[in-house]
Formats: C-alpha cells, sequence, structure tokens
C-alpha cells in the first residue's frame, strides 16, 4: 500500500456552500491532498493530470445535459465526463453531487438513481442508521443523529446495483443516505450528508467521508 497522500480531485460549481467548513473537513485529513477546482477546469484538464487522481469527489450541482443543451464551446464539460470509469480511479458523489445533471443518463448510471428530482428540506433532525457494519466506509460507526438538509425523492433500490450503506426513518428524505456501486471499472460512493458546517463537522460525516476516500482509492486496511 502506498505511503504517499491520496490525491483527491474535489470538483465544485452552481451551487453555494460553507466554504470555511468545507475546507476544514478537506484538512482534517492529513494522508489526502485536495485539488478543490470548478468543474470546467477538471473536465479542461489543461494540465493533463485528470487521470493521475486517485478519486474525483463531486460536490458540484450543474443540471444541464451535456451531451444536448450546452454551447459547442463548452462540450469539453461532456467528453470529459465521459472518462469517468477509469480503471483505479474512484468516484464520490457527495450531498448534492448526487442529483447533479438530474436529466443526463450518464450521471443516472453513475449515481444508480434513475428518478433524481427532489424537493430539500433544511435544518431537519436527521436519525442516521448503518445499515452494513463490515464495509471499509462504516468501519466502527455507530448510528447517530444530526442536523442537516434532506431530500425528499423516490428511493435509491438494491435492485439497480447499488448496495446500502446507510439510511434514514425521516418522512422528508429517502430512506438510503449513502450506497456503493460501480460505473465502468470504478468504485462509486453516493452520499447524501453535508449541507453545511454542521453536518461537514460532525465526527461521523468525516469519519464516513474520510474512510469512503481510502476505500475509493484503495486504501482500506
Amino acid at each position: 500500500m502506498s505511503d504517499s497522500p491520496i490525491r483527491l480531485a474535489v470538483i465544485i460549481g452552481d451551487h453555494p456552500f460553507d466554504v470555511p467548513a468545507f475546507y476544514d473537513m478537506l484538512r482534517s485529513m492529513p494522508d489526502v491532498d485536495p485539488y478543490v477546482q470548478n468543474l470546467e477546469d477538471f473536465t479542461a484538464d489543461f494540465g493533463k493530470v485528470a487521470e493521475t487522481y486517485d478519486v474525483v469527489l463531486f460536490y458540484n450541482f450543474h443540471q444541464n445535459d451535456p451531451a444536448k443543451e450546452l454551447p459547442w464551446f463548452k462540450r469539453d464539460i461532456f467528453e470529459g465526463l465521459e472518462k469517468l470509469g477509469r480503471p483505479g480511479q474512484g468516484v464520490f458523489l457527495l450531498h448534492h453531487g448526487c442529483v447533479a445533471f438530474k436529466q443526463w443518463q450518464v450521471w443516472t448510471e453513475l449515481s444508480g438513481w434513475p428518478q433524481r428530482g427532489l424537493i430539500p428540506h433544511h435544518d431537519e433532525t436527521v436519525n442516521t442508521f448503518v445499515a452494513d457494519r463490515d464495509h471499509p466506509v462504516t468501519a466502527g460507526v455507530d448510528d447517530w443523529t444530526m442536523t442537516d438538509e434532506t431530500y425528499e425523492m423516490p428511493d435509491v433500490k438494491e435492485a439497480d446495483g447499488n448496495h446500502i450503506l446507510l439510511t434514514t426513518d425521516h418522512p422528508k428524505s429517502c430512506k438510503p443516505l449513502a450506497w456503493t456501486r460501480t460505473f465502468g471499472e470504478s468504485d462509486v460512493l453516493c452520499y447524501l450528508a453535508g449541507h453545511d458546517g454542521e453536518a461537514l463537522g460532525h465526527t461521523n460525516v468525516r469519519r464516513i467521508i474520510h474512510q469512503g476516500i481510502k476505500w475509493l482509492a484503495g486504501r482500506s486496511g
């Protein structure tokens, strides 16, 4: 196992977020080397480094269908995202990143979520239950309660190739909160928590994110 820091591309754009809390969360992981960038910069890949990242984490909320709606001079977004699924590069969809590109089939297949229209609810008290205690992403985590944004929308289904890790009983939320799947030759982790500083600062949320990044990079255990 490599001793070098995990190279993490963090993709943002088209959604405001708690910048200090988000960066504080990233800085809490000493074995992770994050490169925060707008989606357009990642897909343009001027440095030709996109394939060198161990994990690509999406915290963006773009809604266009890149294959149909973007003008020709932004089609490199479509082409760059089409390259996801590289062998040895994990993909992490975090919070609103799970529900980006809701009309784009590629993101539907990446997230494992065919119906991603949503009604958001802020400042909700969310009970989180660990559905799989043996997975590296959830190792050592017990059930907990915190304040976060919820997404009222149809549930993710295991029948669609998803493995559910975390759930909730909140009436204004889809029941699965975290799940894994594969896309191309990549492992994928989707996690719905992480709206603001209260959630991003929670010990269990940080542990799930950190252990998720390590699992996606092949650094668990």
